[in-house]
């Protein structure tokens, strides 16, 4: 009877296991055959999206440019250009601005005889890094320059809003509005003692005192170094943007700083009226309402009776009517390095080791690109793909192809790693740059582990086998071993520095050490060539070439499909889903108020830099950017 029962349940098993595993392989065979289907629906709607597309917008004279910018303003955008979902929401779905489809709309649209003004509105403009911004205020200076005004109105200002307003030749703002201006920089979270508590010990080995990045884990409080390099840096930029704005605006050297120290004096005087504060102290030329812009619009224009506004065309609808460049033919290629360094292959905004430097290979391999501009916007990141990318950039040089390097917003630590192999580095005044330096993270929870009731007991035949055990407490021989390493690692970043420079190793550790400059400040210290954008890349490297100033630009871009993108997206979507069955319930983004989006960001931050299958990460990264706004939008497309 015993073995009956046995046999019963062994057979219930068995049953029960094949059932399952019939589920599991119908619920695969369902899911792909849907995968297939939604592939093949998207290849059809694509076809039906393109031919709708297709068709040139014919202007009519008289057209305002409504350059209604919506969304972050970034050197790629984070989905391909061809992609479906770009198509279908006019790239709403990312709220991303491409730096260089603003400055060819710009420049398209001042030799553009049917246009005759531009309105910028940037209601839903999310702002970017300062250097990308000095980009866009150059754009709308040269459209001024063509002789035709730019008109700026806005609800309210941002900062980064504010900053590219001011180009106009008019500022108008909605009576009821505000102009934001705050200064840059702020105060940062401290996990250190709450970390204690938990029971868990961030150790950190790095390079100079500079070199902050982990302060938030280690520290309770920002260093003297901290503050020291951050006022150095973040005086300078803001230095720079009100500087900018008084010389826009015209207005006495000093003034903005006077007015926020004055407040709120001078908003006492206007009746609490922030508008007209504003105008009062020549921020904004005159306060209007929409209704009243699109009437004057009318008025120095054509109406377009149909809609009952002026005659105009938005920024994407005129941006799929720029010609777009040459893919053929001599001449130089872009290469785009936007975002944190890694190893292997990376997504668009993120530089993979291998990724990235498979596109400099394919720029050196192809006979008809002579020259590589690589534009630089990285804070840096792992040591190994920065190297594959400075070897290949190395090796493209040692081929005859001269190398230039364009600096964005931020090129630090890992991110001028890459760009000391070239002949020339241009950066912007306000790019960040520098961030000389090497640094690792260790935590360890044996504090937690005690908390718990748990130990560590078994037997390993080195002691380095359990060396690494982030349970345990940090054998101090493994600390000297990390020690080792970084300092091995920061000595062959200085030599990479010293050669491309042709600086002493001294001078070179004099100006390294972690610390971060602007672009201005770097090169007062030879660490860039030049100050510039990457037009002045473009033109010192057809000049190392022998190439003609007319001479086409193309960027080399993976090949990337629609497709594999969104195949891409859905595997990274089901990663992301895996990573938060591993976190805390307090940490599940579902579960974290509004409020504490910060604190996940951080801890997201931290856990990035861990990798699971090491006991540690050398890295070469910096957290130094500085946004004027960060804010994102997701409105619809509109008539103004």
């Amino acid at each position: 009877m015993q073995v009956q029962i046995e046999q019963q349940s062994r057979q219930g098993l068995l049953g029960r296991f094949f059932s399952g595993l019939g589920r599991w392989l119908t619920t695969i065979r369902r899911w792909v055959f849907n995968l297939l289907t939604l592939v093949i629906l998207m290849a059809l709607v694509s076809v039906l999206l393109r031919a709708c597309t297709s068709d040139q917008v014919l202007l009519k004279d008289k057209t305002a440019l409504v350059l209604d910018l919506k969304g972050q303003l970034v050197e790629e955008k984070s989905t391909p250009d061809d992609s479906l979902l770009s198509l279908a929401t006019s790239g709403e779905l990312t709220s991303e601005v491409q730096l260089r489809d603003v400055l060819a709309v710009l420049k398209a649209a001042a030799d553009d005889p049917n246009i005759t003004r531009i309105l910028l509105k940037l209601d839903d403009f999310a702002g970017g890094g300062l250097a990308s911004l000095r980009d866009v205020a150059a754009g709308l200076q040269g459209f001024k320059a063509s002789g035709k005004p730019v008109i700026a109105w806005g609800s309210n200002y941002s900062q980064a809003q504010y900053f590219l307003a001011a180009q106009a030749n008019e500022v108008l703002l909605d009576p009821a509005g505000v102009v934001m201006l705050d200064g840059l920089g702020g105060e940062s979270s401290y996990y250190a003692e709450a970390l204690e508590k938990a029971g868990v010990k961030v150790h950190v080995v790095r390079t100079g005192p500079y070199k902050n990045m982990a302060e938030q884990f280690t520290d309770k409080a920002p260093s003297t170094a901290t503050l020291e390099a951050s006022a150095y840096l973040l005086d300078d930029l803001w230095s720079l943007v009100t500087s900018e704005l008084e010389a826009a605006r015209e207005l006495p050297k000093g003034k903005i700083m006077q007015l926020i120290n004055a407040l709120p004096e001078p908003l006492e005087a206007a009746g609490g009226d922030l508008a007209k504060m504003a105008l009062d102290q020549g921020l904004v030329t005159g306060l209007k309402d929409i209704q009243q812009v699109r009437d004057e619009f009318i008025q120095a224009g054509a109406e377009d009776t149909d809609n009952h506004t002026f005659r105009q065309v938005n920024y994407e609808a005129y941006l799929a009517n720029v010609a777009q460049p040459i893919n053929s033919g001599a001449g130089v290629g872009i290469i785009v390095a936007e975002g944190e360094i890694i190893d292997g292959t990376a997504p668009r905004q993120t530089i993979g080791g291998e990724s990235t430097a498979a596109l400099v290979r394919k720029a050196r391999l192809d006979e008809t690109i002579k020259a590589i501009v690589l534009r630089v916007n990285s804070p840096g990141g792992a040591v190994f793909g920065s190297e594959l990318i400075r070897r290949e950039l190395a090796a493209a040089r040692e081929a005859g192809k001269p190398v230039v390097v364009s600096m964005g917003d931020v090129a630090a630590s890992g991110g001028y790693w890459i760009a000391t192999a070239s002949d020339k580095i241009y950066a912007d005044a306000a790019t960040i740059t520098g961030s000389i330096g090497v640094i690792t993270l260790f935590p360890t929870l044996e504090g937690l582990m005690d908390k718990l009731g748990v130990h560590q007991g078994g037997y390993a035949t080195t002691w380095l086998k359990t060396a690494g055990d982030p349970l345990k407490p940090l054998d101090p021989r493994f600390e000297r071993l990390l020690a080792a390493n970084i300092q091995a690692t920061y000595q062959n970043f200085l030599g990479h520095v010293s050669q491309a420079r042709n600086m002493s190793i001294e001078a070179v550790n004099a100006v390294a050490q972690g610390r971060v400059w602007t672009g201005r400040q770097a090169l007062d210290r030879g660490l860039v060539d030049a100050l510039g954008g990457l037009q002045a890349a473009l033109s010192t490297a057809k000049q190392l070439a022998n190439l003609d100033e007319k001479t086409p630009v193309r960027y080399i871009e993976s090949d990337e499909s629609e497709y594999s993108w969104l195949l891409e997206k859905l595997w990274g979507a089901q990663l992301f889903s895996d990573i938060q069955a591993y976190l805390p319930e307090w940490l599940a983004p579902s579960q974290l108020p509004a409020e504490f989006s910060t604190l996940q960001a951080d801890v997201l931050q931290f856990k990035r830099l861990l990798k699971p299958d090491q006991p540690f990460s050398t890295i070469v990264h910096c957290f130094c950017t500085a946004q004027l706004d960060s804010k994102r939008s997701n409105s619809r497309q509109r008539l103004f």
